[in-house]
C-alpha cells in the first residue's frame, strides 16, 4: 500500500499545471506524467487500484513523489516527453525514438583511471562528459583516449606487480600501468590530465600540441606516425566542430537557476534547457544552519561553483540576481567549457519567464521540505547535535535492531533517516550467520546472542560502506542499552571506524546511552529529539519483526522431504499428493514409492528414513 503513504504530500500539491514523477525505493523514476492541475491528477491515483495490472504494480512500487510546475499544459507535455526520454521510466510507454545519448566517464575515483561509455551520470566522484550526439562520437572519443594518451581499457585491478604488459601495450594503446617499471603512477596521471582536456572539449590546445608533434615527426622522417597524428587531428577537428554546432545560444542551450531562501534553509533549482526545451532539473538543498545569515548572492555563487565543478556549462547561464564578480564567473565558466559562456540576469521575455519558472519550483520544493514537520525535525537534529557533541548536524541516522525468537532464526534490520524523514530506499535486512543466528530455542542467554548479532551486523554493514566509500552516517542508533552499544563499537573499532558516533536507545525508560558518559541522557518526554529517536527505533523494530516473521514462515513451510537429495520440488509434490503427508511417505513400501518417483528415488527415500529411525 505504498501510494497511501504519500497522502500528506499529495494534499499539499499546488493546483497548477506541471509534471509529476513517481520514484521507487532505489530513488529511480518509474513513471512520469503531466497534469492540468497537479493535486487533482495525482490524488486520482489514490482510488486507482484495480483499474489495471500495470497501475496496480505502479502503486505498489511508488514510495516517492516529485513535481515540477510549468506555465501551461503545453509546456508540461513537452517536459513530460523530455523526461521520459532522459530517464526511461519503466511504467511509461516507450516509443521507438525513446533513447538516451551516451556520456563518457573518466573513473578518477580509481588510482589508475579508465574511460568508459555510460548512459547515465552517477554521483560517484568520477568525471562525466557529454552527452555525445551522435552516439558514435562517444566511442570515437574513447578510442582517441587510448590511441593518444594510452589510457587503459581493461577492468584489471592495477597494482604494478604484473610480470609483463598485455597486447594493448604492444599496439601502443596503453601505457601499461600494470607494470610499474614501464609506467609510474605520475606518468599515468599526466596522461589522465591530457585525456580530461579531450573530454572537456578543449580541443584547441590538443590540436596545437598534436600539430607540433606531427611536424616534428615529418621532419624526422617518421611518416607513418605523422600520418596517424594527421588523422587524429582531423577527427579532433570534426569533434570540435560538432560540439560548437550543438551548443550555441541560437539553438537555445542554457541553464536557468531559481532560488528560495528562508528560515528553514535554502533550495536551489537549476533548469537545463537544450535545443530550446527543458530536459531536466538539478536540485540542491542546504539546511538552516548553513543558510543562516547567508546572502542570496553568496548562495548563488556557491551553487554555480558546485554544479559546474565537474560538468561543462552550456553557452549561457541565467541568474535571478547579479553577482559581484560576474565577469570573473563568466571567465571561469568559459575556461571550463573551452568556449565563451555568457552569464546574464534577464529582465524580460522568455529568459525571464524561465528564471521565474525555476524560482517557483524552488519555492514549491522549499515548502515541501521545510514545512512545520520539517521545522520540528530540524529542531530535533539540532538538539541531538548539541547533546551528543557532534561536529555536524546528524542529517543521516542509521538505526539497527535485532529480532529473534528464543535465539532461533535471528535477523537484523537497518533503517535510515535522512533530514528527519525515513528513507526507505536505504533500508537493509540481514540474516545473522553462525552461532549468533542459528541457536536452538531455549539455549542460554538471549542477550548474549543479541550482543553477538549486533556485533556481526554492524561489522558487515560498515565493512561494505568502507569498501564503497559511503554513504557514511552522521549518527548510529542501536536499539538496546549499554551492552548492545559496546558490541557495536567493538565492530566499528575492528574496522578502524571508532570515530563514528553511536548511541543506544533503551526501550523501558527511553534513555540514550553513549560511549563517553557513564550516566545515560534523559531527553524530556514529548520533546522533538526523543520523538525522532523513538520514531526511527520503532521503524527499525517494525522492519526487523516483519523480516523475522517472513524468515520463520519459510522455515515452518520446509518439509523433511527437502533433505533427500533425489527429491526435488516436483517429486515432493507428487509424494505428498499421493500419500497425504510425510508420515504417509514413511509408511509406504518400495513398490508404492517406485510407482510414483521411480526406483532410484524410492531407494533414497527408504535410506533416509532408515538412517533417521
Amino acid at each position: 500500500m505504498a501510494i497511501e503513504d504519500l497522502k500528506p504530500q499529495i494534499a499539499r500539491l499546488p493546483e497548477q499545471p506541471g509534471v509529476y514523477l513517481y520514484l521507487n525505493r532505489a530513488g529511480e523514476t518509474i513513471y512520469v506524467g503531466k497534469a492540468r492541475a497537479l493535486r487533482d491528477r495525482v490524488r486520482s491515483y489514490l482510488g486507482a487500484r484495480g483499474t489495471s495490472p500495470k497501475t496496480e504494480a505502479l502503486l505498489d512500487e511508488a514510495v516517492g513523489l516529485e513535481v515540477i510546475v510549468t506555465d501551461s499544459v503545453v509546456e508540461a507535455l513537452a517536459l513530460e516527453n523530455n523526461l521520459i526520454k532522459e530517464r526511461s521510466p519503466r511504467y511509461n510507454i516507450k516509443l521507438r525514438d525513446d533513447k538516451t545519448y551516451p556520456y563518457l566517464r573518466l573513473s578518477t575515483s580509481e588510482g589508475f583511471p579508465r574511460v568508459s561509455v555510460v548512459r547515465r551520470v552517477a554521483n560517484d566522484g568520477d568525471y562525466y562528459a557529454g552527452p555525445f550526439m551522435p552516439a558514435s562520437l562517444a566511442w570515437q572519443t574513447r578510442s582517441l583516449s587510448h590511441k593518444l594518451f594510452g589510457i587503459r581499457s581493461c577492468r584489471e585491478v592495477i597494482t604494478g606487480q604484473r610480470g609483463r604488459p598485455c597486447l594493448e601495450y604492444d599496439i601502443k594503446r596503453c601505457l601499461a600501468p600494470c607494470v610499474a617499471t614501464i609506467c609510474t603512477q605520475d606518468q599515468y596521471q599526466h596522461a589522465v590530465r591530457d585525456a580530461r582536456l579531450l573530454l572537456d572539449g578543449r580541443t584547441e590546445e590538443l590540436v596545437a600540441d598534436l600539430e607540433s608533434r606531427m611536424y616534428a615527426a615529418a621532419d624526422e622522417e617518421r611518416f607513418e606516425q605523422a600520418a596517424q597524428l594527421r588523422d587524429t587531428i582531423r577527427t579532433l577537428e570534426t569533434l570540435r566542430d560538432r560540439q560548437q554546432k550543438m551548443a550555441t545560444p541560437r539553438m537555445g542551450d542554457r541553464d536557468a537557476i531559481g532560488v528560495k531562501l528562508g528560515p528553514g534553509g535554502a533550495v536551489v533549482q537549476l533548469f537545463q534547457v537544450r535545443s530550446g526545451r527543458v530536459v531536466d532539473r538539478v536540485e540542491m538543498v542546504t539546511n538552516a544552519d548553513q543558510a543562516r545569515d547567508a546572502r542570496l548572492e553568496d548562495l548563488l555563487d556557491r551553487a554555480v561553483a558546485h554544479v559546474y565543478a565537474d560538468h561543462a556549462p552550456p553557452p549561457e547561464v541565467l541568474l535571478p540576481v547579479a553577482l559581484p564578480d560576474m565577469d570573473l564567473l563568466a571567465e571561469w565558466l568559459s575556461a571550463r567549457a573551452g568556449r565563451q559562456v555568457l552569464v546574464s540576469v534577464p529582465q524580460r521575455g522568455d529568459k525571464k519567464a524561465l528564471i521565474d519558472l525555476a524560482a517557483r519550483n524552488a519555492a514549491l520544493s522549499y515548502d515541501a521540505r521545510f514545512n512545520e514537520d520539517g521545522a520540528a525535525n530540524h529542531e530535533a537534529l539540532e538538539t541531538l547535535q548539541a547533546a551528543l557533541g557532534l561536529a555536524a548536524l546528524p542529517r543521516r541516522i542509521d538505526c539497527f535492531d535485532i529480532s529473534t525468537l528464543q535465539g532461533a532464526e535471528t535477523v537484523a534490520s537497518m533503517v535510515v533517516c535522512q533530514d528527519g524523514r525515513m528513507k526507505k530506499s536505504e533500508y537493509r535486512k540481514f540474516r545473522i550467520k553462525g552461532e549468533a543466528g542459528n541457536r536452538e530455542p531455549d539455549t542460554g542467554n538471549r542477550f548474549l546472542d543479541d550482543f553477538a548479532a549486533m556485533h556481526q551486523v554492524v561489522g558487515r554493514r560498515y565493512r561494505k560502506v568502507a569498501d564503497d566509500d559511503g554513504p557514511w552516517p552522521d549518527l548510529i542508533v542501536i536499539d538496546g542499552g549499554k551492552g548492545q552499544l559496546n558490541a557495536a563499537y567493538e565492530a566499528l573499532e575492528a574496522l578502524g571506524l571508532d570515530h563514528v558516533v553511536a548511541v543506544g536507545l533503551a526501550k523501558q525508560e527511553e534513555l540514550v546511552f553513549t560511549r563517553d558518559r557513564e550516566d545515560p541522557i534523559a531527553f524530556g518526554q514529548g520533546t522533538p529529539a526523543l520523538r525522532l529517536l523513538q520514531r526511527i527505533r520503532d521503524e527499525a523494530h517494525r522492519f526487523a519483526v516483519t523480516f523475522h516473521r517472513t524468515a520463520r514462515a519459510g522455515r515452518d513451510l520446509r518439509s523433511e522431504l527437502d533433505d533427500i537429495t533425489q527429491v526435488g520440488p516436483r517429486r515432493r509434490r507428487q509424494l505428498l499428493t499421493t500419500f497425504g503427508s510425510v508420515a504417509g511417505v514413511r509408511r509406504a513400501s518400495r513398490e508404492d514409492l517406485s510407482a510414483v518417483v521411480g526406483a532410484k528415488a524410492a531407494d533414497a527415500i527408504l535410506r533416509h528414513f532408515a538412517a533417521g529411525a
